[in-house]
């Protein structure tokens, strides 16, 4: 069982701050960077679709860990 400070972690907004907006900015470059590769060296296909799904939720894993975690 996750205790009060637990599920606030997991489920309540975490604002930014000057350290973590700088980051969560470079992240976004990252990926975006990142996901153009893939798009222009990938042949459509299936592979490239969960490609591009497992790199979205990369993102949104590597976003949760700022937020929750700085």
């Amino acid at each position: 069982m996750f205790d009060a400070d637990e599920m606030k972690r997991r489920f309540m907004y975490h604002a930014p701050n000057d350290v973590t907006k700088e980051l969560h900015q470079d992240v976004r470059v990252r990926v975006l960077e990142f996901a153009d590769f893939l798009n222009a060296a990938l042949p459509d296909s299936r592979e490239k679709s969960a490609a591009f799904t497992a790199l979205e939720e990369s993102q949104f894993w590597a976003h949760a860990a700022l937020a929750r975690n700085l």
